[in-house]
């Protein structure tokens, strides 16, 4: 099931740009709840699907063992117009939503696995992702 807030405030939103390397995260870089986690190196969007694929990953190869947890939520509406459809006409629909991933910031962390099988989960996860990601541990 992909990740979408259930009411916003307001529904579409103006376009932005992902953070760059320069304005790194502030807030959501040291682990809070598990032993071993993925952090984020580099300023990115990242979609729902994305996420969600980086999840499976993650508990099929721990066996769903252990405890997984997502510090990120895409909160930010992307819009799309349908294809071949002429400029004008105001903003497209609601297409998917995204998180403006800041460098720095951890992206899952997990707990209750050996640290070889969370290396592992953490670093198949990494590779469904569109940024460079590191492997961390308290």
């Amino acid at each position: 099931m992909l990740l979408a807030p259930r009411k916003t405030k307001h529904r579409k939103v103006h376009k932005g740009k992902p953070s760059e390397k320069l304005n790194p995260a502030g807030r959501g870089i040291e682990l809070s709840f598990g032993s071993y986690g993925l952090r984020a190196t580099e300023a990115k969007w990242i979609t729902a699907r994305q996420i969600e694929s980086a999840r499976r990953a993650i508990t099929r190869y721990t066996s769903r063992g252990g405890k997984v947890w997502i510090r990120v939520f895409p909160h930010k509406p992307i819009t799309m117009k349908s294809a071949e459809v002429g400029m004008g006409k105001g903003k497209g629909a609601v297409d998917h939503y995204v998180v403006n991933l800041k460098a720095g910031k951890i992206l899952f962390e997990i707990d209750g696995v050996t640290r070889e099988i969370a290396e592992e989960a953490l670093k198949r996860a990494g590779a469904k992702l569109p940024v460079k990601t590191k492997f961390i541990s308290k």
